[in-house]
């Protein structure tokens, strides 16, 4: 084992503060993977000159930070990371928000069709029921793990051929703006914790029950035309979604603030 990082214990700093910093170095310095097991509570007093108080307390800022977890009996493990997404930055595709932060993303193509829009996505495009639409239903893996299954609505009148167009190669997005031309200006996302059915935790190999993070979204163009609305669970246990906060200054409303600003959400492709 490496050198232990030692606790200050003249410094301003509280003491399960720096706990917290020395397992994350002691974590990174051995190597330790997903499900590696840690030293046991008093084994950590022992090597660090702390009390189980302090034990603990480090410990469960780390379980909700996500690099640890507790099973009671058992010992604390080292958890498998959370893929992390942008959730108010900015309005990029899944495909390049998962390259920007080092993964390989691929995607699994489970349906491709025109059909009819059902009412619930031609009030969301606004169009009229029965209008046709491109229904793309895909399976996103990250590491040759599945992450999220999503599936995407456009109207088929702004994107003609694009059944011709591989989209498990391809980033929906890019294949939008570059091939078709169109600008993809805003969204608006609404975010809500769901369970898995019996189809959701077959294909994200879960368990039936296990949470889940749903996205409904809907993409707009420059003139405020809806181009697109798609549907997306993501594994609620290996995925972490980042929100930048604005503070509001004087009389100013937070509804305001996000229209000023154009605050974007990501989106699933």
């Amino acid at each position: 084992m490496n050198e232990l990082q030692k606790i200050d214990f003249d410094s301003y700093i509280p003491y399960y503060i720096q706990l917290i910093e020395a397992l994350r170095k002691l974590i990174k310095d051995n190597g330790l993977k997903s499900g590696d097991r840690l030293p046991s509570e008093p084994d950590l007093c022992d090597m660090y000159g702390v009390s189980r108080t302090v034990v603990r307390q480090a410990l469960r800022e780390l379980e909700l930070q996500g690099l640890v977890t507790r099973r009671k009996g058992k010992g604390t493990f080292v958890a498998q990371l959370k893929i992390r997404e942008s959730l108010a930055q900015k309005l990029t595709g899944f495909y390049q928000d998962m390259v920007e932060r080092g993964h390989v993303p691929i995607t699994k193509i489970l349906q491709f069709d025109v059909i009819p829009a059902p009412s619930k996505v031609a009030q969301y495009l606004e169009i009229e029921p029965g209008v046709e639409v491109y229904a793309i239903e895909r399976l996103r893996f990250v590491e040759g793990e599945p992450i999220l299954l999503v599936t995407t609505y456009i109207p088929c009148e702004f994107v003609p051929g694009l059944l011709n167009h591989n989209l498990e190669t391809q980033s929906l997005y890019e294949v939008l703006e570059n091939i078709y031309g169109l600008k993809l200006a805003r969204g608006r996302r609404a975010v809500e914790a769901v369970s898995a059915n019996r189809r959701e935790a077959k294909l994200l190999k879960i368990s039936i029950g296990d949470p889940l993070v749903l996205l409904d979204s809907v993409t707009y163009l420059e003139n405020g035309t809806p181009i697109e609305y798609y549907h997306a669970v993501h594994r609620g246990d290996r995925t972490r979604f980042e929100v930048e906060l604005v503070r509001v200054s004087g009389q100013q409303s937070l509804e305001e603030v996000v229209s000023a600003q154009e605050i974007e959400l990501p989106s699933s492709h």
